[in-house]
C-alpha cells in the first residue's frame, strides 16, 4: 500500500479532552430535558450532539497523524446525523486499497492509537478498519452492514477516497434485493414485538411503529434512488405533501421520546419502561389532568403513552403505504388491475380504489371496502393507493358519516359476516376507520391500563377478546376451547357476542364503573343500528355484567347451593348464561398470557354447569348431591380393589360440607390414601398431577392446629410453588384434610420428581415445631413498583353469621399468601376455605375464617391493620 509518509503524531491531552467532552455533552443533555420551542427542535439538538462528537474525532484524528490517503467515516445513526446522547458512535477507518491486514506497522499502530484515544477521551465508538473492497464485500454478505454504510458521511480525511467509496458502493446495491431483505427484516422485528405498537413498555426504536420503521422507508428509498429525506420523497412523488408533514412530525415525536429516555436513564435505553415513563412525561411538561370532562385524572405517563401510541399508529400506516409504493416502483405489476366493480379493482390480490378521490366522492365506499375484504378470500390486503385514500379520508368520517343509515347498516353487516370479522376489525383499527366510525372506541385507542393484569392497551385488549370470541365458532380452533366450541356450535347469532366484546371495556378511563358506561353506550349503539330488542337486551346485559361470572367463580364458594341459586336468578335463563360464559372466557384469555390457567377454566365451567342445572328446574338438593358423589366415589374405589367398607373409617369423620366441596374423584383419591391412616399421629401428604391438567394437586392430612395453613403456605413459598386454590376441611375428630392446587415454573415435564419433593418436604415442614419463619423479603416486579395499588381488606360475617368472609386485594409479590396466613395464625383464626385468585400481578383472595377474636371489635381492627401492613410489605 503506497501512502504518503505521515507527519509525526502528537500526544493529545486526553484528560482535558475527556472533561471538555463530558461537560459539553452534559450541557446538551440538560438542554434536552428542558422544554423545547417545538418538537421538531430535536433535529437541531441531535445535530449538536453530532458536531460535538465530530469535533473530538477531528482533534484525535489530527493528533494521530494518520496518512492523508485514509478517511474517517461516520455510519449508522451517527452518519445519519441523529446521534442520541448514549447511542454508539459508529465509525469506519477507510483505507485506500488492499486490506486491513496489509497495513504497514507504523500506520497500523497509529490507527490503533486513534481508536484507543477515542475511548480514553470518552467516546464509546464502534469502529471498523476496512478498505473500499472490504466494505463492498462485507455489504454483499450482510444487509446490516450494507444498511449502515448506506448512511456513511465523511468526518475527515481523504475526500477523494470517500468519493470513490460512494460511487462503488452505490453501484453495488441491488435495490430490489435490498427491498426484499429489509422487508423480511421488518417482519421478523415486528414478530419479535408481537406485531403490535401497543405494548405497555414499547421499544421506541424497534417496536412496530417505532423509529426503525421510518428508517427502513428511507433506506429502501435511498437504495432505489428515490430520495434520502421526507421532502425528497415528496418531490419524487412517492409521498404526498400531507404525508411528508405527518412523517416529519411523528419522527420528531419519537426521536424526542427516545432522546429523553437516554437522558433520563443516563444510559442507552430505548424501551419506555414503567420506571421511566413518568419522568420522561414530566420532561414533556405533562402533569396530571382530566381529559374530555372525565372525573378520572390522567397520569403524566398516560398522556405520554397516548401520544406515543398515536405517533406509532400513524407511522405504521404510513410505513405500509410507502413500502408498497416503493415496491410498485421497483417491481411494476406485469398485468393491469382487474375490475371488481365500478369502484374497486383487484390489484394482485389487493383491493385498489378505482380513483384516488373515491372516498371523498362516495363516503359509503369506506365501509364497503371492508365488506369486500371480508367476502373474498382472494383479496388479502389493501393496496397502497387504497390505504392512502383511507388515510386522506379521515375527515370525511364525521358525525354525518356515523349517523348515515347506509353506513350503520354496512357496519352491522360487517359484524354479521360468516368470516373475516377479526381481520376486518383489526384492519379498520389500523387504518383509523374503526375509531372514526365507532366514536366511543376512539377514546380508548392507546389507553393504558394500570390494573396489573392487562398487558395490552384497552383497544388492543378489546380486539383480542373479539378474536377469542370469534375462535369459538371456528372448527380449526376447537382444540383450544373444547367446551366453548361445543356451546358455540349451538349458538345462532355470533354477532351478538362480537358487539358485546367490542363494548365490554369501552368505558375504561372515563371515571365511574366502566361496565355501566359501556352498557349505556351499547344500548345507544343497538338503538341506532336497529338491533332487535331481545338481542339488544342481551348485548346490554353482557356488557354490564361481563365481570360478574369471573367474580362469582373465583371469589365465592361454589359448593354453597345459595351461591348457585343467586347467580342463576341473576342470569335468568340458559341463553344469557351461555353468552355470559363465552364472553367471560374470551375476556380473561384476552388480558394476559399469565392470567388464564386451567384451574380458572374449571371454576368457570363448574359454575356454568351448576347454574344450568338450576335453570333447568333442578333445585339444589345438598343431600341428593352428597349421595350421588358418594356413590360415584365408591365405584372408583371398587376399581382400585379397596377392601369392603374400608372407606367407613374416614367417611364417618366427614360432614356434608366436605362432600359438597369435593368431587367424586377427589373423595376416592383421599379415601385410598387415608383409609388406613385415620387419626394418624404422623402427617400424610400425597401429591399427583392435577386432574385439570396443570400443576399438582396436593392432599394434606394431619392433626389440626391454628398455624397449619400458614406452615403449608410457608413451605410452598420456599419451594417455589404458587397456590391456585385451597380447600380446607376440619374433620369431626379434629384433623385437617386440606387439598391444594399448586403450580411451579418447573412444570410441566417433571411431575414425578416434584410429587416426591412435595410429599417428603411438606411432611418435614408439618413436623416442625419451631415458630413460623419470617416472610422472605423479595423484590417486586417493575410493574408493581411503578403502578402500586392500595391494598384493601374487608372482613364481614357470612350470611349465616357463623363464620367470617375475609377479602384481600393487593399487588402480587412472592410470599404474599404466606404473609396473610401468618397474620391469621397469630390471631388463632382457622381457615375454612381459601379462594386464591391471581390476576396477572394483582391478587383478589377470599377466605372463610373463624375464631374467637372475631367476636371482639378491637381485635377485628388489629387483625385488619396487621393484614394491611402485611399486604403493603411492612409486616415483621
Amino acid at each position: 500500500m503506497n501512502l504518503t509518509p505521515p507527519p509525526a503524531a502528537s500526544t493529545p491531552n486526553l484528560q482535558a479532552l475527556r472533561e471538555a467532552y463530558r461537560s459539553d455533552k452534559a450541557a446538551l443533555v440538560a438542554t434536552l430535558l428542558a422544554p423545547l420551542p417545538t418538537v421538531r427542535g430535536i433535529h437541531g439538538l441531535l445535530r449538536r450532539f453530532n458536531r460535538l462528537a465530530d469535533r473530538l474525532l477531528h482533534t484525535l484524528w489530527k493528533a494521530s497523524a494518520l496518512p492523508p490517503g485514509l478517511a474517517l467515516l461516520a455510519v449508522g445513526g451517527f452518519g445519519r446525523g441523529q446521534l442520541l446522547p448514549y447511542s454508539d458512535v459508529d465509525v469506519v477507518v477507510l483505507l485506500p486499497g488492499g486490506s486491513h491486514a496489509a497495513l504497514g506497522t507504523d500506520t497500523r499502530a497509529r490507527v490503533e492509537d486513534f481508536i484507543r484515544n477515542c475511548w480514553d477521551a470518552g467516546l464509546e465508538i464502534g469502529s471498523s478498519v476496512r478498505s473500499v473492497q472490504e466494505c463492498l464485500q462485507e455489504a454483499a454478505d450482510d444487509v446490516t452492514v450494507q444498511t449502515s454504510l448506506l448512511e456513511a458521511r465523511r468526518i475527515c480525511g481523504s475526500a477523494a477516497l470517500f468519493g470513490r467509496f460512494e460511487r462503488e458502493f452505490r453501484a453495488s446495491i441491488d435495490p430490489r434485493a435490498f427491498l426484499t431483505a429489509k422487508t423480511l427484516e421488518l417482519r421478523q422485528r415486528h414478530n419479535k414485538y408481537e406485531n403490535t405498537a401497543y405494548a405497555l413498555e414499547p421499544n421506541a426504536k424497534e417496536s412496530p411503529g417505532g423509529l426503525r420503521d421510518l428508517q427502513t422507508i428511507l433506506w429502501v428509498a435511498d437504495a432505489a434512488g428515490l430520495g434520502q429525506s421526507w421532502r425528497a420523497l415528496a418531490a419524487s412523488g412517492l409521498a404526498t405533501v400531507y404525508e411528508m408533514h405527518q412523517l416529519e412530525r411523528n419522527e420528531a415525536v419519537l426521536l424526542l421520546i427516545r432522546a429523553r429516555l437516554h437522558a433520563v436513564a443516563g444510559r442507552r435505553e430505548d424501551r419506555l419502561v414503567f420506571d421511566l415513563q413518568t419522568t420522561v412525561a414530566e420532561a414533556f411538561g405533562y402533569r396530571s389532568a382530566s381529559e374530555g370532562g372525565s372525573h378520572l385524572p390522567l397520569r403524566p405517563s398516560e398522556t405520554l403513552m397516548r401520544r406515543y401510541y398515536w405517533a406509532a399508529k400513524a407511522v405504521t400506516q404510513l410505513t405500509q403505504i410507502l413500502l408498497l409504493d416503493i415496491e410498485d416502483r421497483l417491481n411494476p405489476p406485469q398485468t393491469p388491475p382487474i375490475p371488481i366493480d365500478e369502484r374497486f379493482l383487484d390489484k394482485g390480490g389487493m383491493i385498489e380504489v378505482a380513483s384516488d378521490d373515491l372516498y371523498q366522492r362516495d363516503p359509503h365506499a369506506i365501509l364497503e371496502t371492508f365488506l369486500l375484504f371480508q367476502s373474498s378470500s382472494a383479496l388479502q390486503n389493501l393496496s397502497a393507493r387504497t390505504l392512502r385514500a383511507l388515510y386522506a379520508a379521515r375527515n370525511v368520517m364525521n358525525s354525518a358519516f356515523r349517523n348515515d343509515p347506509v353506513n350503520r347498516a354496512a357496519f352491522l353487516h360487517i359484524l354479521q359476516q360468516p368470516s373475516g370479522i377479526t381481520h376486518a376489525m383489526r384492519l379498520m383499527n389500523q387504518t383509523s376507520v374503526l375509531g372514526r366510525y365507532l366514536w366511543p372506541f376512539r377514546r380508548i385507542v392507546g389507553q393504558m391500563q394500570h390494573d396489573l393484569f392487562h398487558v395490552y392497551t384497552v383497544d388492543q385488549h378489546i380486539l383480542m377478546v373479539l378474536r377469542n370470541a370469534r375462535r369459538f365458532f371456528m372448527a380449526e380452533h376447537a382444540h383450544e376451547y373444547p367446551f366453548c366450541s361445543q356451546l358455540a356450535a349451538g349458538w345462532d347469532k355470533p354477532w351478538v357476542l362480537y358487539i358485546a366484546a367490542l363494548f365490554h371495556d369501552i368505558g375504561k378511563g372515563r371515571g365511574g364503573d366502566h361496565s355501566q358506561i359501556g352498557a349505556v353506550a351499547v344500548r345507544r349503539f343497538c338503538r341506532q343500528h336497529a338491533v332487535d330488542r331481545p338481542d339488544a337486551r342481551l348485548i346490554e346485559f353482557l356488557v354490564r355484567e361481563h365481570l360478574t361470572m369471573s367474580r362469582v367463580a373465583q371469589k365465592e364458594d361454589l359448593s354453597d347451593p345459595d351461591v348457585i341459586t343467586a347467580f342463576a336468578r341473576h342470569v335468568g335463563n340458559e341463553r344469557y348464561l351461555t353468552a355470559l360464559y363465552l364472553l367471560t372466557v374470551a375476556d380473561i384469555r384476552g388480558t394476559s398470557p399469565k392470567v388464564w390457567n386451567a384451574w380458572k377454566g374449571k371454576l368457570l365451567e363448574d359454575l356454568y354447569r351448576a347454574t344450568l342445572r338450576v335453570l333447568g328446574g333442578r333445585a339444589p338438593d345438598a343431600a341428593a348431591e352428597v349421595e350421588a358423589r358418594k356413590r360415584d366415589a365408591l365405584v372408583l374405589l371398587a376399581l382400585s380393589a379397596l377392601p369392603f367398607e374400608a372407606h367407613k373409617a374416614l367417611w364417618d369423620t366427614l360432614d356434608v360440607g366436605y362432600f359438597m366441596r369435593h368431587e367424586a374423584t377427589d373423595i376416592a383419591w383421599h379415601t385410598r390414601h387415608l383409609s388406613r391412616h385415620v387419626g394418624s399421629s404422623r402427617p400424610v401428604v400425597s401429591a399427583r398431577q392435577s386432574p385439570v391438567g396443570e400443576g399438582l394437586q396436593v392432599m394434606v392430612y394431619t392433626a389440626d392446629r391454628n398455624d397449619l395453613f400458614a406452615r403449608i403456605c410457608s413451605y410452598f413459598d420456599q419451594a417455589g410453588f404458587s397456590i391456585l386454590d385451597a380447600r380446607i376441611h376440619t374433620t369431626q375428630n379434629g384433623f385437617a384434610l386440606d387439598t391444594f392446587q399448586v403450580v411451579s415454573d418447573n412444570l410441566p415435564g417433571h411431575y414425578r420428581e416434584l410429587t416426591h419433593l412435595v410429599e417428603s418436604g411438606l411432611i418435614h415442614a408439618l413436623q416442625d415445631t419451631n415458630p413460623l419463619p419470617e416472610p422472605r423479603r423479595k423484590r417486586v416486579s417493575r410493574r408493581v413498583r411503578n403502578f402500586p395499588m392500595a391494598p384493601r381488606v374487608t372482613l364481614r360475617p357470612d350470611e349465616k353469621a357463623q363464620r367470617w368472609l375475609l377479602g384481600v386485594s393487593a399487588s402480587d409479590r412472592a410470599g404474599l399468601l404466606y404473609c396473610i396466613a401468618r397474620v391469621l395464625a397469630k390471631h388463632q383464626l382457622s381457615v375454612q376455605l381459601a379462594k386464591i385468585s391471581t390476576l396477572g400481578e394483582r391478587v383478589e383472595d377470599t377466605f372463610l375464617v373463624q375464631g374467637p377474636e372475631l367476636q371482639k371489635n378491637a381485635a377485628q381492627i388489629r387483625i385488619e391493620t396487621e393484614l394491611l401492613q402485611a399486604l403493603a410489605g411492612d409486616a415483621s
